[in-house]
């Protein structure tokens, strides 16, 4: 009868750890996606600062990479809190 209730505290501090351990995995995701952004964004900044005829294509190659690691992170986030 001990072994069935110490089983069942078992299984329940192991769920716990793993909502822990999901809200970190979805962190992560969101301090990656952020940096890469930023990473993005520097780059375009200084594109556009070295050739500024070209701003119009480098713009929009930076909202469609923004747009692509965005994705990647909200599915990251999806992932983390579904596992």
């Amino acid at each position: 009868m001990a072994l069935a209730q110490d089983g069942g505290a078992a299984a329940a501090a192991g769920a716990s750890i793993g909502k822990g351990l999901a809200v970190v995995g979805a962190g992560l995701a969101v301090l990656g996606g952020g940096l890469g952004i930023g990473a993005v964004g520097k780059g375009a900044l200084e594109s556009i600062a070295r050739q500024p005829e070209a701003s119009g294509t480098i713009g929009t190659n930076m909202i469609l990479a923004a747009a692509l690691i965005e994705g990647a992170t909200l599915f990251a986030i999806v992932v983390a809190f579904l596992a």
